[in-house]
């Protein structure tokens, strides 16, 4: 089945989210429904098509017309609630309705997460939905959520995002037995805060593979595979990570000569966040992936191979079938916040 795209979402939308659609299509062979005004794409379409097999983009590349989208700056809730023909909804809808393997969005975040949860639904078992990044270790990859889906959180709701961390690693990413650990101010239990320590208890407990606490430093060095922290968190892990990245290719940027060229570029292809394309909303009964605003061409196309990937892995039903196994994942009114 295709994947659904928001062409209308994003900073440089259509025309980079259109060029990204198409060149998943053309160099991934990956099917994609394009979800916008149908007058704007046709022609970004055609700018695209002169690079790749004609014929073979006309059965891979679609379109389904609205005539509403969200904009960036918009509140999510009242865009929504306002605009029943949004490209984001109408993408999430092709989910639901078997007609798409799931839907990539570069717009406004807060309206595809409402988009998936409004549409779709949580999973049984899931109080909160989690976004999950991939993020680069010096040998391999790993999970890092929730990254801004959830800002408050409490103890089972770490759990639960552990619990769909070791999921979507060993579905997606080949890992047969997650290292979980959770981001804290220390390795020892003793250390952060009431939250912290009572999610570290729950996790102790659970049966996953879990490691203790990470300090920060241990992030990106390939000490857990699952990387848990709530959404305040995590999203400031990104961010910072992303400016550091900025910083060392301006530096290197100053230098001349072959030699650090090339490495500049492997370093691109490392660690920077276009190469990892989007991430996946975890939790919701669908695949969900939200793409960053800045999305360029590169970044759209990668962000439609994860949700591709997502979807051929199974890693929905792979969820359904764990989440139910762990009864602490329940949440109570006396937990600390």
């Amino acid at each position: 089945m295709p994947i659904a795209v928001d062409a209308m979402g994003g900073d440089n939308a259509p025309a980079a989210v259109v060029a990204g659609a198409v060149r998943a299509a053309g160099e991934f062979g990956i099917s994609v429904i394009l979800v916008g005004d149908e007058s704007r794409l046709r022609g970004h379409i055609e700018e695209q098509a002169g690079h790749y097999d004609g014929a073979r983009l006309k059965d891979l590349v679609t379109i389904a017309h609205t005539s509403q989208w969200v904009e960036m700056g918009e509140a999510p809730a009242h865009a929504l609630q306002r605009k029943r023909d949004a490209s984001v909804l109408v993408s999430a809808r092709l989910v639901r309705e078997g007609r798409a393997a799931g839907f990539v969005s570069a717009g406004n975040s807060g309206a595809a997460v409402g988009a998936a949860l409004l549409t779709l639904g949580r999973l049984p078992g899931v109080e909160r939905a989690p976004i999950a990044t991939i993020i680069p270790l010096h040998s391999g990859r790993a999970v890092l959520l929730d990254v801004g889906a959830n800002v408050d959180c409490k103890p089972a709701h770490l759990l639960q995002f552990a619990v769909m961390g070791s999921v979507y690693a060993r579905r997606a990413l080949g890992v047969e037995s997650p290292r979980v650990g959770l981001l804290s101010i220390g390795e020892e239990p003793s250390k952060g805060d009431s939250r912290t320590k009572a999610a570290h208890a729950l996790l102790a407990a659970s049966g996953l593979n879990f490691v203790g606490n990470l300090d920060g430093k241990d992030t990106f060095r390939g000490a857990a595979d699952v990387v848990v922290c709530d959404g305040f968190v995590g999203n400031l892990v990104i961010k910072v990570g992303e400016g550091v990245v900025d910083l060392i290719t301006a530096l290197l940027a100053e230098k001349q000569g072959p030699e650090v060229a090339a490495l500049m570029s492997s370093l691109a292809d490392r660690v920077h966040w276009v190469e990892y394309g989007g991430a996946p909303l975890l939790g919701v009964d669908g695949v969900c992936v939200i793409a960053h605003g800045r999305s360029d061409a590169r970044a759209v196309a990668h962000a439609v191979r994860v949700a591709n990937q997502a979807a051929e892995s199974g890693v929905v039903e792979g969820l359904k079938q764990e989440l139910p196994r762990h009864a602490l994942m329940r949440c109570n009114s006396s937990e600390p916040r």
